[in-house]
């Protein structure tokens, strides 16, 4: 038996180095799911506070912790006004979406008018944050308070932010443990985002499968093979 066998062709390619950038959109928006969401809340110079949910986002690492966060050009107006208000002063808060809080978020995803308390319109209340000045959204089962790390300009029509996170906050309710920092993820209940234009799924819907060791899986191997 050969150690790789060539598969026949099943796949559509695509050239992302010359498709329509919102083709490109549509297609990685759409395949790359579920996405976690960053609910963002950051200030502007005036001091009135602003949140909006962006879902290009993920962890990357643990030390330091870094998060990122991708910004695509808003087609209605100059630049976000999340982007924005971290360009301007370095801080914001990632806070995380559960589903009791799904509604809340999308009424903040609106492009409402620039300078208004989109916090306020959904009706959330906040919490002050520790070491940054925006603040939490107190209902947000888990909040952290990051500082910019770094921008990367990617010659294109979006930017990337590395945030470092400096204190998180995470609900009491969601432990499983708390003494041993074990989070029970159903009642963490958070949202993901799928591909369509209002898709989004609960991420209750898990499995267990514990990595195999090396040596336990040569060995099943080698039994197979004699």
């Amino acid at each position: 038996m050969d150690a790789h066998p060539i598969a026949m062709s099943t796949h559509r390619s695509f050239d992302l180095t010359t498709l329509p950038l919102a083709d490109t959109y549509k297609l990685l928006a759409s395949t790359v799911t579920p996405r976690p969401i960053a609910w963002i809340t950051t200030l502007d110079a005036e001091g009135r506070a602003n949140a909006a949910p962006f879902s290009f986002f993920n962890v990357l690492s643990s030390d330091p912790p870094l998060f990122a966060v991708g910004f695509s050009a808003a087609p209605d107006r100059d630049g976000k006004d999340t982007m924005a208000n971290i360009r301007a002063n370095g801080e914001l808060v990632i806070n995380l979406v559960s589903h009791e809080l799904a509604e809340a978020m999308n009424i903040t995803a609106t492009n409402a008018p620039r300078g208004l308390d989109e916090l306020a319109v959904a009706g959330l209340a906040i919490a002050p944050s520790e070491v940054v000045l925006p603040p939490r959204i107190a209902a947000s089962p888990v909040s952290v308070e990051c500082r910019t790390f770094q921008w990367i300009e990617t010659g294109g029509s979006s930017a990337i932010l590395i945030a470092r996170g400096e204190r998180m906050h995470i609900r009491h309710d969601v432990f499983a443990d708390e003494e041993r920092l074990y989070i029970d993820n159903a009642k963490l209940d958070l949202i993901g985002r799928m591909g369509g234009a209002g898709d989004y799924m609960r991420s209750r819907d898990t499995f267990t499968m514990p990595r195999i060791p090396w040596a336990d899986f040569d060995a099943k191997r080698r039994g197979q093979q004699s």
